[in-house]
């Protein structure tokens, strides 16, 4: 069924958060309702679409589990550097929205950068200044410090500027349809290198880990005027036409701020492995299916969802997925294989996911969060104070303002940059 060409009503939005905060979160479900009913459909038929996809999807993915084959694709860098992808694998990241790369570095390359990290803590007397967790997120997950407030490494600079990583990124933005509309909406070959903490798990550790939930945004998705239109297709009758890969109206968005918000348009999140890791010694756990950010939009205009509420999802606070509102998505759950030192595991940006907890860990657990971040408006306007960030040493702008790299000794420094990284930094246009 396709929607009618009537005139739909407009949406209100807020740039910024609205001091009634509950008032807008009813007006916005209100509108987002009549939207959809003035289409011709109801809110209930329009779900029923989502819900039978992500159903069909998790069948899939508990199938796969039973036979015991990979749900997560698994790909060697070697082939995305010569371009000889099997096309099965390149179909596999499409739909499942996340990928394991292989060899991205060569494992002797990834313990040295683990052996460096430690040198250039230790060497600064990180240890003996930790303040505690900077953020309640990351300090929940019990063992400390697990995420080191640490961002101009040698080891992480030279990963986020590697040609390894650039091939790597652009393979991974390949997926993504960006350019619709008569608009470019970001470069998939130019990066523009946001950086991020790191994860050191000592082996013997307890972790709590991370609850299920999702990285893009939370009342701003609903409430602001881009998000709206990036999310056009669930709530003008034409969720048939919803595509978790088209980048439209993404690139120019921005987020409430918070805690948790991320100033950057990230197409994958990352991470690049610096240690060995099994798979049942708290590893990354995601449900493979792009398109069930569609359930979570839609999810909350249901009516046994009191009006004031979307599902949880509040300012300051991640996008929580739990049983309460999401069980049919959550029951495709499934954690990443066996990783190796110098591979990497990517997953959407819109993919739900979690970190396991786990007790008296085996081995290490060390990784650099290095997304795939592409050039755009909204990352180049962040560029600015990641500029200001790296030549100071201080914690970027999206981060807890810890700043304990400034007077650091071995800190990357700007005559290290290549061209990949000053272009990505935005220092260079072209």
């Amino acid at each position: 069924m396709t929607a009618t060409h009537r005139a739909l009503p407009e949406l209100p939005h807020w740039e910024t958060l609205p001091a009634d905060l509950s008032g807008a979160i009813r007006e916005t479900k209100s509108a987002l309702r009549a939207r959809i009913e003035a289409s011709g459909r109801s809110v209930e038929a329009v779900f029923a679409v989502v819900e039978a996809q992500v159903r069909a999807r998790v069948a899939e993915i508990q199938r796969l589990r039973e036979r015991g084959e990979d749900v997560w694709p698994v790909i060697d860098y070697a082939d995305i550097a010569a371009g000889t992808v099997p096309p099965d694998q390149v179909e596999a990241v499409r739909r499942r929205g996340c990928a394991v790369v292989r060899g991205h570095f060569e494992r002797a390359q990834a313990l040295l950068w683990d052996e460096s990290i430690v040198n250039y803590v230790e060497r600064n007397e990180f240890f003996q200044n930790y303040r505690g967790p900077g953020d309640d997120f990351f300090g929940s997950v019990g063992s400390t410090p697990e995420i080191y407030p640490i961002y101009w490494s040698q080891a992480q600079m030279r990963a986020r500027q590697s040609d390894r990583t650039a091939r790597v990124q652009s393979f991974l933005n390949s997926f993504w349809k960006h350019e619709s509309e008569g608009v470019r909406w970001f470069e998939p070959d130019r990066d523009a290198l946001y950086p991020d903490r790191i994860r050191r798990r000592p082996e013997g550790a307890d972790s709590a880990g991370l609850g299920t939930h999702s990285d893009p945004g939370t009342l701003d998705l609903w409430m602001t005027a881009s998000y709206q239109r990036a999310f056009r297709h669930l709530f003008d009758g034409t969720v048939e036409d919803y595509d978790p890969w088209d980048a439209a109206h993404r690139t120019a968005a921005t987020q409430y701020p918070g805690s948790t918000m991320c100033s950057a348009f990230r197409t994958f999140q990352g991470w690049t492995a610096l240690s060995d890791m099994d798979h049942d010694q708290g590893v990354l756990h995601a449900v493979p299916i792009p398109e069930a950010m569609a359930y979570l939009m839609l999810r909350p205009l249901l009516p046994d969802v009191p009006d004031d509420d979307m599902c949880g999802v509040m300012p300051n606070q991640v996008f929580p997925a739990d049983h309460k509102w999401h069980s049919d998505v959550l029951d495709g759950l499934v954690g990443i294989p066996d990783v190796g030192a110098g591979d990497s595991v990517w997953w959407h940006c819109d993919v739900i996911h979690s970190v396991a907890p786990v007790a008296d860990q085996r081995g290490w657990g060390n990784v650099m969060y290095i997304p795939a971040a592409p050039w755009c408006p909204r990352n180049e306007a962040y560029s600015a104070c990641v500029r200001e960030a790296f030549l100071t040493g201080s914690s970027p702008s999206d981060f807890p303002a810890e700043h304990y790299e400034r007077t650091w000794d071995g800190r990357f420094t700007y005559e290290q940059l290549n061209g990949t990284g000053r272009r990505g930094m935005g220092f260079e246009s072209r």
